[in-house]
């Protein structure tokens, strides 16, 4: 049986907006897609916080770069693999810009070739964050600036994915992975 790896945030993991809990099997997007591909293993690894190689003073671990070596080889053999973050990389704590964000994602992509041929790699860019998203409550460590960020990842992320030779999907663009609207800036909720 083949391997999907999927390696993301919280929305890979599953996160239910406003709460610490997750998505039943059936309803996250991994779950469904195990469902419709039924030759392929889908490895969820989703962590709630993780970003692309930002260090997290208040939660540890969240770095998907250090992450990634010990991933990429309790999980190995991997024949595919499918890369979405950066959602986490807009909030403000990080200050950091869509391209700065694309770099970090091209040296996770680097680490996932080390397993597997840059081909059998989807990029997906992160979803658009609610223009509200940064109100208390919704996530305060998102602000104004994180939302025009994200907007702004579409293009850095099919930059990145064409310079690493990668597949490169939009979650907006090609309405992946949706369901009804259920928060400000959740994967598979309509934004608001």
């Amino acid at each position: 049986m083949k391997q999907l790896l999927c390696f993301g945030d919280s929305n890979t993991w599953g996160l239910i907006p406003k709460t610490n809990e997750r998505y039943p099997w059936g309803v996250r997007w991994t779950s469904i897609l195990q469902e419709k591909l039924q030759n392929v293993r889908i490895l969820e690894e989703g962590l709630c916080g993780r970003t692309t190689i930002f260090d997290d003073a208040y939660r540890k671990n969240r770095n998907g770069l250090e992450s990634l070596p010990e991933i990429l080889e309790s999980n190995y053999p991997i024949d595919a693999a499918i890369i979405m973050l950066g959602t986490n990389d807009c909030k403000s704590y990080y200050n950091s810009n869509p391209f700065k964000i694309a770099k970090g994602l091209g040296l996770c992509i680097d680490e996932f070739s080390k397993y597997i041929s840059p081909e059998k790699i989807l990029v997906v860019s992160p979803i658009f964050l609610g223009e509200n998203v940064w109100k208390e409550e919704y996530d305060p460590e998102f602000d104004t600036n994180s939302v025009k960020t994200a907007k702004a990842l579409h293009n850095e992320y099919k930059r990145i994915a064409y310079e690493k030779n990668t597949n490169y999907g939009s979650h907006w663009r090609h309405n992946l992975f949706l369901r009804p609207k259920c928060g400000g800036g959740r994967l598979g909720c309509k934004n608001r």
